[in-house]
């Protein structure tokens, strides 16, 4: 550090030798702080001045001179471990409209398939015993597809949050985010499951005035038993494409979700078809099963419980957490019941195939987006912090779709992809003869408009509702895409409904009814 006064100064920071700045470069107006200079005695008493390059990385990554010192000290990484990776939390806020649909449009058909085969599931489902003689089923099938928005995307936005802004760089970091949300999805898949199931026999009661025990505990047993698989699979697969994502430099953000999408609503149906069908066959002669598979999963809750407990990025949530997720399920639930009256009418026919993709599509492109704007938001400080990026609480109609934000930007291309994917996933069903019906102009263009209708609503909700929960201290991952997910489902499953109705009435349902 010291030197003859006839020489030139130099001083080392993060492996990189640089000169020692002049006392009149002190001020930094690009800074706004003082250099603070630092006197020392060299080896032959001679006063050297040392100068202290100050480094505040803020919310958004390092600032310039700090990227550039990161850029030039990058062979020596390992010898300063508390070096930020300032320019890669960043990247989001760089995307342009072009590599944000690039990014999304994989994915988008990914997850639009996968809703598209839980359609062609459910279509050939509803015709099995335990569908027809137990109907308070499909009202467990939006709330049980409802666990990708409750659990899966919400750990999807979780992760991709901390992975963006390098909370999962080192690997005991990354072992504690997933031992601990994977245990955290347990404990509320058992609870949300449990709680599904009381909904849908209340729901189912409530209007024929029939209760029976046993299809009580049929549903409760296949309704935990499904939260429980389903979500422990799919917490798996998203861990591996966070962590895949990340390797291959694409935002985890425009992936994530609609991956957790694409699989779940077609594992999570068939889970529930087959375990409910399963524990139908043993009603009669072993009846001892059904609150036996119950009282299992209920019986594992308190290692979940210790294990995310233990946790710090966990115990939050599994405190505080369960407002959203169980008021998303009631939500869903209602879209259940509507289900459950339409699917089994004839002037409904191709309810039961349309209803997840429309609802799947849905909840997938506004799950993208809450996702994109809470990671937004989180480089820009902490929540119940208003940073001065962030746009009004209660944001116009034109500015969610039509400024040069970058949120903005992202939710016209959502918005876009709407009417080339339903084309697409429209086309598939017809061409798998699904839903008893045939594609006729007029119903392509009632179903499109409920589709354009319904995202339309819930991108601008999700503008409103992220902001909202990030002004009063609320994390938008935690809380905001299970309220968005189960709002999709409510709204995609009404519209549905209703221009079905509509077409009905117009006559136009009635030559295009199959066997």
């Amino acid at each position: 550090m010291s030197s003859k006064p006839e020489q030139k100064e130099t001083h080392q920071v993060n492996g990189a030798v640089l000169p020692a700045v002049p006392m009149d470069c002190l001020v930094s107006p690009d800074r706004g702080q003082l250099v603070e200079p630092s006197n020392f005695l060299g080896p032959d008493g001679v006063g050297v001045e040392v100068v202290v390059l100050e480094s505040r990385a803020n919310a958004k990554g390092v600032r310039e001179e700090d990227a550039l010192l990161e850029n030039g000290s990058q062979s020596n990484e390992s010898d300063d471990t508390s070096t930020d990776r300032g320019p890669e939390p960043a990247s989001p806020l760089k995307e342009t409209s072009f590599s944000i649909g690039l990014q999304v449009l994989f994915p988008f058909l990914l997850a639009g398939f996968g809703t598209v085969a839980a359609g062609m599931v459910l279509d050939i489902v509803q015709h099995w015993d335990v569908f027809k003689y137990v109907t308070e089923v499909f009202i467990l099938v939006p709330a049980l597809l409802g666990l990708k928005g409750n659990l899966e995307m919400t750990l999807a936005s979780r992760l991709s949050t901390a992975a963006n802004i390098g909370q999962m760089d080192t690997p005991k970091e990354l072992w504690k985010m997933i031992t601990g949300n994977m245990a955290l999805i347990q404990v509320q898949a058992t609870v949300v499951g449990f709680l599904a199931s009381i909904a849908a026999v209340i729901f189912g009661w409530i209007p024929d005035g029939h209760f029976s025990l046993d299809h009580a505990v049929l549903l409760c047993a296949s309704s935990v038993a499904t939260a429980f698989i389903a979500s422990l699979v799919l917490g798996m697969i998203m861990i591996g494409v966070i962590i895949g994502s990340r390797k291959m430099g694409i935002n985890p953000d425009n992936v994530a979700t609609p991956i957790a999408a694409s699989l779940g609503d077609l594992i999570t149906l068939a889970l529930l078809s087959g375990i409910s069908w399963g524990l139908y066959k043993e009603l009669e002669s072993k009846a001892y099963v059904n609150p036996l598979v119950c009282a299992f999963f209920i019986a594992l809750l308190p290692i979940w419980i210790i294990i995310a407990k233990k946790n710090a990025a966990t115990r939050e949530v599994l405190y505080s957490g369960w407002e959203p997720v169980i008021i998303a399920m009631a939500i869903s639930s209602v879209g259940g019941l509507i289900l459950d009256r339409t699917v089994s009418d004839p002037n409904f026919a191709g309810m039961a195939v349309f209803t997840p993709v429309i609802n799947g599509v849905g909840g997938n492109l506004v799950a993208v987006q809450a996702s994109r704007i809470s990671t937004y938001l989180h480089m820009s400080g902490m929540p119940g912090e208003t940073p001065e990026t962030a746009p009004r609480k209660c944001p116009s109609p034109c500015s969610t779709f039509f400024s040069s934000d970058v949120n903005s930007r992202s939710a016209r291309v959502l918005f876009l992809l709407v009417v080339p994917g339903h084309l697409v996933f429209l086309y598939t069903i017809s061409s798998m003869q699904g839903g008893h019906t045939t594609l006729t102009p007029i119903f392509i263009v009632f179903y499109m408009t409920a589709a354009l209708l319904q995202v339309l609503i819930l991108l601008y909700i999700a503008d409103w509702m992220v902001h909202w929960m990030w002004g009063r201290d609320l994390d938008p991952d935690n809380f905001s895409i299970p309220y968005l997910t189960a709002l999709g489902d409510l709204i995609g499953t009404g519209l549905l409904a209703l221009s079905f109705h509509v077409l009905w009435l117009i006559g136009d349902r009635d030559s295009d009814v199959g066997d």
